[in-house]
């Protein structure tokens, strides 16, 4: 029977429930979305190029493993755990013999990939291009449609696409830089493959000898690609060949995920060979997935029980009748909840197809900025629908079960009382759970202003912030009554309009914290996504800022600065020094730590860390500085030895020379600027810090490098500039990574404005009954809303600089969030508009209605 009424109140109050069903549509769509992008992360499928026509690819591993051992209740239990490393490792060359001698080769083609560059102005966006010995075009395979293969050290065959975009035909002089100096060659020929223009790269095709002096890697190769004998089978002829390299100890089957010195991919496993960047980029797609997703279901979940909550309270007079009339608790509860269930089910199942489109559009833009490689597969997003639905019908039950609690508990009389006039104040329960909340977002604000780490900070952050907007949920009926008792007084400026909007918000605090808890969420939470890099990175450009003593930089617009254009700066006159730099990322352990390579010569003109101990005085080739963060983390002082896994998972063993204090600015660990170079897939510098005589001015640098191109000039303040516009760029990604979270929060707040409205039909016929104008009305809903958006504001700003504080201590040092004004104001304005629509709209359309009508009414 209850199924029945649930059924009829659902058809009959469309009204009602429609809040309920856009806020848990909005959070299966939301919920789909991120789902699915945490799934693409963790079984979408990485497409090959350049092997698309080698069934079997042996290349490096491309991890560091650590194994551990730990003694429980007398029995030894072994982890085995990898993370992967920042540059490609290579492999020795001798490996392709010992492929060749499998039985069932037919073929063992060395691979060589290096970055290659062609220095030409062309339309279109350039496409990252590698360089790559001729003899391995078969590993494609790539086929000559014009000229012919490339002869000697001074011929280049270019592919299709490039040729085109370019202006390329045989003959024609083209200009590469590889890891070296700029080189200019003749294109021999042109090439193109059977399934089309490669979506990822372009390809140059070098002869052997010049690949490998471009490579820089003598006795290395990439891969060796493996084509087998007619009617073998790929995958048994990998067995087969790790069996033979285990027997050499150089490695291992990649299928049994152990560590070694090759793995063999066959089919799906080829792709991740081939990009590097796809390990990086499923690990942070489930990163960004997750955050998102853990945040948007906390949100949904806050949303959704506010709406549910604020939809139970306008029925208490209908509930109550039902308990007037017999209807027993366990009858009112199981109603409540089949309704939602009801609501919950066609809002999951709509929300859930609606996140579809969604997550495509999130993955498009996602590829677009660079984060995800558009060869990364999206899935289907099956599990995350399903998922969407079950939460909404959790979500849904729970909340109306929740909500609805009070009414169906209580006696029948003192719910027609209830029903009437507001409660004094909130149960105990609701506010002994406020407080506990209010206690944990304390809590989570104190741990976060001892975390040192940004992977480990910024999630406690956004679960922070939602902590404190679910006490402000529980506590709000509080709040508002007394931030009301400080209004009180400039409302009452406002006239009868103002006179009324006091009494309101003091007779209706329940119904005005409903509308205060996504407000001050939206306003918390916006602030937090905006504030948040630009603290962070405002201290660490203070600190480079602090630590460069060079007044000059050399960048370069191509893939960097070569070493014959520092050197010839540091020959200058009035040059003091020259600093290359080159950025890479290191494991200790497996601990990610980011890097810098730097030059020793003239360290000290150019370039102060800060050194709070030791010295950087004799740093040299086995010698390593690390910040204070790193030397805490790791037990560190100057003297003491650093085993570490260098950008291609090549172990060396360093002593500490220096402990410095600007880390934030200059990354957890210095090494010298050969040892990185020699294992990172751009050797090229960066920058150059230039320290010259006073006197020495950018014109007399500019000419010095004139004849490399691409490298310029830059003070100081316009390098500052420079990594200000490449952080805003990052802050950018994170914007749009929380951005569906925001714009969730934001219908949140309309939806929630726009019900409390509309339901208070029957109270503006009243005060138009008793005279009260149309227009003083509107003035009492306008002061209303302005106090809410007040409230909203003071309480999401509060909890934003609460937890942008902690941030702040934890990651610089120093509380120093940087709050941009402009921005902030912004922020509130948004929200005070967004509350003011939400609430005149549907005020204008209630007063429409004659008073009469709807005093008369049923």
């Amino acid at each position: 029977m209850m199924l029945r009424y649930a059924l009829q109140t659902v058809r009959d109050r469309k009204a009602g429930f429609l809040g309920a069903f856009v806020a848990l549509l909005c959070a299966a769509a939301l919920i789909t979305a991120c789902g699915t992008l945490l799934d693409t992360g963790l079984r979408g499928k990485i497409a090959t190029e350049r092997y698309a026509a080698t069934p079997v690819v042996v290349s490096a591993d491309q991890n560091v493993h650590e194994t551990t051992v730990k003694e429980k209740k007398g029995k030894a239990k072994t982890k085995h755990k990898a993370k992967p490393v920042a540059e490609r490792a290579w492999l020795p060359a001798a490996t392709a013999d010992t492929v060749r001698s499998v039985p069932g080769v037919e073929r063992a083609v060395p691979e060589l990939s290096f970055q290659a560059v062609p220095l030409v102005k062309a339309p279109g966006t350039a496409k990252p291009s590698y360089g790559h010995a001729w003899t391995s075009a078969v590993l494609t395979p790539f086929t000559l449609t014009e000229g012919r293969a490339p002869q000697g050290g001074a011929e280049v065959v270019v592919d299709r696409e490039l040729a085109a975009r370019a202006g390329l035909k045989p003959g024609a002089p083209l200009t590469v830089q590889a890891t070296g100096e700029p080189k200019t060659y003749t294109v021999s020929g042109i090439a193109q493959t059977a399934r089309g223009d490669l979506a990822r790269q372009n390809a140059l095709f070098f002869g052997d000898a010049e690949a490998q002096r471009l490579a820089a890697r003598d006795g290395q190769v990439t891969a060796v690609g493996v084509l087998p004998a007619p009617g073998t089978d790929p995958g048994e002829l990998a067995g087969r060949i790790g069996q033979a390299l285990r027997g050499q100890n150089q490695g291992q089957n990649q299928g049994e995920g152990q560590g070694g010195g090759a793995v063999i991919a066959v089919g799906d496993a080829r792709g991740p060979v081939e990009f590097l960047d796809a390990a990086g980029a499923r690990i942070k797609l489930v990163s960004m997935g997750g955050a998102m997703g853990g945040t948007s279901l906390l949100v949904a979940i806050l949303v959704v029980v506010g709406t549910f909550a604020l939809s139970v309270q306008q029925r208490y007079r209908e509930l109550a009748l039902l308990r007037a009339i017999a209807a027993t608790p366990k009858q009112l509860r199981r109603m409540i909840g089949r309704e939602a269930l009801v609501v919950g089910l066609a809002a999951g199942v709509a929300g859930a197809l609606a996140g579809l489109p969604l997550a495509a559009w999130l993955h498009g833009r996602f590829v677009e900025s660079g984060v995800v490689p558009a060869n990364l597969e999206r899935t289907a997003g099956i599990v995350p629908m399903f998922a969407a639905v079950g939460a909404s019908l959790l979500g849904a039950w729970a909340a109306a079960r929740i909500t609805g609690r009070r009414i169906a508990r209580i006696r029948p009389a003192e719910a027609l009382a209830e029903a009437a006039v507001e409660r004094a104040r909130p149960a105990w329960i609701r506010i002994a759970i406020g407080v506990l909340l209010l206690a944990g977002g304390v809590v989570l604000v104190a741990v976060l202003s001892a975390l040192r780490t940004e992977p480990a900070s910024t999630p406690v952050t956004f679960l922070a912030v939602v902590v404190f907007a679910g006490a402000v949920s529980l506590l709000g009926p509080l709040l508002v009554r007394g931030a009301t008792a400080l209004l009180a007084g400039p409302l009452r400026l406002a006239g009868p309009g103002g006179h009324l909007a006091t009494a309101n918000l003091r007779g209706n605090a329940t119904r005005m914290a409903s509308a205060v808890t996504p407000l001050a969420l939206l306003i918390g939470m916006t602030c937090t996504v905006l504030f948040i890099t630009p603290t962070l990175g405002n201290a660490a450009r203070a600190q480079a800022r602090d630590g460069v003593r060079a007044g000059w930089v050399l960048a370069a617009q191509g893939p960097g600065v070569t070493g014959a254009a520092a050197e010839r700066i540091r020959r200058t006159p009035g040059v003091t020094a020259a600093t290359e730099i080159v950025h890479t990322s290191v494991r200790v352990g497996l601990t990610k730590y980011g890097a810098q390579g730097v030059t020793p010569a003239g360290l000290a003109r150019t370039w102060d860390p800060g050194v709070t101990s030791g010295s950087l005085d004799g740093f040299g080739e086995k010698s390593v500085a690390v910040s204070e963060l790193a030397a805490d983390q790791l037990g560190l002082k100057p003297g003491s030895p650093l085993k570490l896994a260098l950008g291609d998972g090549t172990p060396v063993t360093l002593t500490v020379s220096a402990v410095y204090a600007r880390g934030l600015g200059f990354g957890d660990l210095t090494l010298p600027h050969d040892l990185v170079a020699a294992h990172v897939d751009n050797p090229l510098a960066s920058s150059v810090l230039v320290a010259a005589e006073p006197g020495t001015g950018r014109e007399q640098l500019a000419a010095a490098v004139g004849g490399f191109p691409g490298v310029g000039v830059l003070s100081a303040r316009e390098a500052d500039a420079a990594l200000a516009e490449r952080q805003q760029a990052g802050a950018e990604i994170n914007l749009l990574a929380m951005g569906l979270v925001l714009a969730f929060t934001a219908i949140a707040v309309v939806n929630t404005l726009a019900m409390s409205t509309s339901e208070r039909l029957r109270e503006f016929a009243m005060l138009r009954l008793a005279g009260a104008k149309r227009r003083q009305v509107l003035r009492m809903l306008r002061a209303e809303a302005l106090a809410v958006v007040l409230i909203g504001a003071v309480l999401g700003s509060g909890i934003a600089l609460a937890v942008l504080t902690a941030f702040s201590v934890g990651m610089t040092g120093a509380a120093a969030p940087a709050v941009l004004p402009v921005v902030y104001v912004g922020v509130v304005g948004v929200a005070g508009l967004l509350a003011l629509g939400a609430t005149a709209l549907p005020g204008r359309v209630a007063l429409r209605v004659p008073p009469v009508e709807v005093a008369t009414s049923r």
